[in-house]
């Protein structure tokens, strides 16, 4: 069961990243500054999850697996957060893209020994 926290925490922690990295697009009238501070307070929280994700997780998966974990979950996320937030089409090369990014997460998972 603990193999699974890294999941988790990485869902976690890329909630918190894709609002800190593109929230602030939905109010593009507020200053710079201010948005580079809210993001960057934002960014602490996903921290917070993405350190303990990476520490535990790396006693179960090797750090390229843990990456290319962290990629397809950043990918589902800002999916999701493309379409319901920022109001988004998503593309039918978005999911082309995705494929192969997914041949990537089985070229990395799958034991070549």
């Amino acid at each position: 069961m603990r193999q699974f926290y890294p999941i988790i925490l990485l869902t976690i922690s890329n909630i918190f990243m894709t609002f800190a990295w593109y929230g602030h697009l939905r109010y593009k009238s507020t200053v710079l500054w201010v948005t580079v501070l809210v993001s960057w307070l934002i960014a602490f929280f996903e921290y917070c999850f993405q350190v303990p994700a990476n520490r535990i997780g790396h006693e179960f998966f090797s750090a390229a697996q843990l990456k290319i974990m962290q990629e397809v979950i950043t990918l589902i996320v800002f999916t999701v957060f493309s379409i319901l937030y920022l109001k988004e089409e998503f593309k039918w090369n978005y999911l082309v893209g995705f494929f192969f990014i997914l041949l990537a997460v089985f070229f990395v998972f799958k034991k070549w020994d």
